[in-house]
């Protein structure tokens, strides 16, 4: 499969992109928009200005230099904690899956479940805000009772794609463990 561009349940675009590496093999990449240089632009002008609004009245250096501190330390925890470029799940049939999460400070956190521990993969649905929203999650399945749930992996949780994007994702997935039971 070629890259799809979809939307987020925000509106903003976003795009897929599927590689099938073998019959059992598959690799799900969402990309998240690049990080707005004009947002942060607007939120560090808005901030040094209240600063200077501040210092402008109390004559209180340290406001202006608080003020350039915190806005850099926010940059630097939201570019390395917060803002996720790519998010991509390897699924291996007889291996298991592979959830990886890229950030824009070129961080990367990987998290890789057997196959034996996986119950399913489904589409839920929760309320988020004032809406309804589609997501896709792993069932892991408890070792003593495989009818168990134990717990439940949410994917895409920074891309939050749309629910046709989810369908797309989720069929491909079924194929492939429909293959491997």
């Amino acid at each position: 499969m070629a890259e799809e561009e979809f939307t987020d349940i925000n509106g903003n675009s976003i795009s897929l992109d599927c590689q099938t590496h073998s019959a059992f093999c598959r690799e799900f990449t969402v990309t998240s928009p690049k990080l707005s240089l004009r947002k942060v632009m607007v939120c560090t002008c808005f901030i040094w200005l209240i600063a200077y609004a501040i210092f402008f009245f109390t004559e209180n250096t340290a406001v202006l230099s608080s003020a350039i501190i915190l806005t850099l330390a926010g940059m630097m925890i939201h570019i390395h904690f917060v803002k996720v470029d790519h998010e991509t799940l390897l699924i291996i049939g007889s291996l298991g899956i592979q959830l990886s999460s890229s950030y824009a400070s070129g961080r990367e956190s990987t998290t890789f479940i057997e196959m034996s521990k996986l119950k399913d993969i489904v589409i839920n649905e929760a309320v988020y805000m004032h809406s309804i929203i589609y997501y896709l999650c792993i069932l892991i399945k408890d070792p003593a009772e495989p009818e168990t749930v134990t717990s439940v992996v949410p994917l895409f949780q920074s891309s939050k794609p749309r629910l046709n994007c989810l369908v797309q994702v989720y069929r491909s997935c079924q194929e492939i463990l429909e293959e491997t039971r």
